[in-house]
């Protein structure tokens, strides 16, 4: 932990020793990769569901249906 926290700090250093400019153009970036991450990943998500669905591994109903199953 110790050694990541040193990594983290130098990035932070790193970054603070940019200029204002620099560090806003590093922020957009970052932020549009996380964008970019967070869509890759439900991606992946939706198509783990569309396979599961093909599969017969999801089951559809109301809560209702889903409550009495509950109580089974």
């Amino acid at each position: 932990m110790l050694e990541k926290t040193s990594t983290f700090q130098k990035a932070i250093e790193a970054v603070e020793a940019l200029d204002p400019e620099a560090q806003a153009i590093l922020v957009d970036i970052i932020q549009k990769r996380l964008k970019q991450q967070r869509r890759d990943d439900l991606l992946k998500e939706i198509a783990q569901a569309e396979s599961d669905y093909a599969q017969g591994n999801v089951r559809r109903g109301s809560v209702a249906d889903l409550m009495a199953e509950l109580d089974e």
